[in-house]
């Protein structure tokens, strides 16, 4: 049976690969064969390589308090905040909120870990945001369908504030962060969305709270943290998980190059490493990092920083309770562009990830 009835299959299919991400649940509910070829890694490798894919990112943003839009308090928050899933195409401006988990209509879980994962989001533990309850709990967005489903919990005690992040392809990697009674752990372990099973690793070397985990070069990589004994005073090194041996690497002393919270280090997919770090972007090279880019101005209190191949994604505000703006810096020209932002989507942004879609 043709694609599209009159048309060869491969029109059929340079007409799927087409269709913009937001449309893929409607496209795949025509009909079973549509829903099939869609779900295909053929389908997805023919639409990167006619260069059709778009880079999408997902936050956890608060939600803009509409009472509190007058005079100098303009696109203020409510004083306790709710979170909610939203979604931005930095090339096209296009922005979106996503469908809230169910049973979470009060809002997101506070400090919950976002990973993308081939086609899907998932979502990592969090804090209950109404009985701060910390939770273990898994769910994952598939943006073929438009659906939640429920995963696996996380194993082990309820973890805080720990390390996270995805091959891209369909493990995810936690490490670290902290138990129920503050103390920092070493702990780590792998989930396998498609088998929907969790996989203990290795422990790390070192107990690191409020680490940050990126994926890079075929390793998971967690940066920085602290110990139970050092409360919030981070440290500057980091740890390297090997995915083809299955071992933690040495530790790296001096992997960031002063104690700082490592959350805004980001990796582009392409190998490279990007930070901000006071009033500039840097990137690492060998065991050391350079200034590629200096900070607009009015960012100066970063909430977010995400990058891809050539492109750097920033949004902060001027100071601290001024509106988020949005920008994307352009590595080969250095020059940064101001991404239009609605009203609705200029609250604070607690986390988010990057996905190709």
């Amino acid at each position: 049976m043709d694609l599209i009835p009159g048309l060869p299959d491969d029109l059929g299919l340079e007409c799927l690969v087409r269709v913009p991400h937001q449309y893929f649940s409607s496209v795949s509910s025509v009909c079973r064969s549509w829903k099939r070829r869609i779900e295909l890694p053929e389908f997805w490798r023919h639409r990167k390589a006619s260069g059709l894919t778009r880079k999408v990112i997902v936050m956890a943003q608060s939600r803009v308090d509409p009472t509190r839009g007058l005079g100098a308090k303009k696109h203020a928050v409510a004083s306790a905040p709710v979170y909610r899933l939203t979604l931005c195409e930095p090339e096209t401006g296009y922005w979106a909120e996503l469908p809230p988990i169910p049973g979470h209509s009060g809002g997101l879980p506070m400090f919950c870990g976002l990973v993308g994962v081939g086609l899907n989001l998932v979502v990592l533990g969090g804090w209950n945001p109404v009985t701060w309850e910390v939770s273990n709990g898994v769910f994952i967005y598939n943006f073929i369908s438009a659906t939640w489903r429920r995963g696996a919990n996380m194993p082990g005690c309820k973890r805080s504030f720990f390390a996270c992040a995805s091959d891209f392809d369909r493990t995810v990697f936690v490490a670290g962060g902290h138990d129920g009674e503050k103390c920092a752990l070493k702990s780590a372990m792998a989930y396998d969305v498609v088998e929907d099973k969790w996989i203990v690793m290795p422990d790390m070397t070192r107990e690191r709270d409020e680490s940050k985990g990126v994926f890079n070069r075929g390793k998971f990589h967690v940066i920085g943290g602290y110990s139970t004994n050092m409360q919030g005073q981070f440290e500057t090194s980091a740890e390297s998980f090997d995915v083809a041996t299955w071992q933690w690497g040495p530790v790296q002393e001096d992997f960031l190059s002063n104690p700082m919270c490592p959350k805004n280090c980001v990796d582009d997919g392409d190998e490279n490493l990007f930070m901000s770090y006071n009033t500039h972007v840097i990137v690492r090279q060998g065991s050391t990092w350079r200034s590629v880019a200096e900070l607009p101005n009015n960012i100066r209190n970063m909430g977010f920083m995400t990058a891809w191949k050539g492109k750097v994604l920033v949004i902060g505000s001027e100071r601290f309770g001024a509106h988020y703006e949005t920008l994307v810096l352009d590595l080969k020209s250095s020059k940064w562009k101001r991404v239009e932002v609605e009203e609705d989507f200029l609250g604070h942004v607690q986390s988010g990830c990057c996905l190709e879609l």
